[in-house]
């Protein structure tokens, strides 16, 4: 018979799974306290948190949210990262963690409702800020429009020339003949 406590932490970490953007599922054996302090404030600003999980908790979460892919990752001690905004940052954060500290290891993580090994982590961690992502999309999509009113102007001002060049030419002969 399970416990309340037991079944409401299913709960909230079937909630985690379900509503965050990015779940990142870390091997956290060998981190001290304060190193896993710090990861906080650092995840912190970022709308993401760390925290320790229990494998067959989780691995019930999981399921209720139709995550079974995620039962191999489960071994070992897991520290579940959970970013409910923007992804990427929290994947340098995390990414640069395991770099420096050499202690922590990304075992996958849930993009979206998808399963990823560690290495597409890796990648998400290499991709810029949502803000330059989003930069770049909406100058994309200005620049044909920039040139497209380029174009149309010149035609314009073609036809503007061409109009009084042929005025010109008219009052001038106008003038010739009077």
């Amino acid at each position: 018979m399970p416990t309340p406590k037991k079944v409401q932490e299913v709960e909230e970490i079937s909630q985690l799974l379900s509503s965050a953007t990015l779940s990142i599922l870390t091997d956290y054996r060998g981190l001290n306290v304060a190193d896993m302090q710090g990861l906080r404030a650092q995840l912190r600003p970022h709308q993401s948190n760390i925290r320790v999980v229990k494998n067959t908790l989780t691995a019930i979460a999981a399921e209720r949210v139709g995550l079974q892919e995620l039962h191999p990752l489960l071994e070992g001690p897991t520290a579940l990262v959970v970013a409910m905004d923007d992804p990427v940052q929290p994947a340098k954060i995390i990414n640069d963690f395991v770099r420096t500290s050499r202690i922590l290891q990304i075992k996958g993580a849930v993009l979206e409702g998808q399963v990823i090994p560690a290495a597409e982590v890796e990648r998400l961690a290499t991709l810029p800020p949502r803000e330059v992502l989003l930069g770049k999309v909406v100058g994309g999509l200005q620049s044909p429009l920039y040139g497209l009113v380029g174009v149309l102007a010149g035609t314009i001002r073609s036809l503007q020339y061409v109009l009084q060049a042929r005025a010109e030419q008219l009052g001038g002969s106008e003038a010739s003949a009077a």
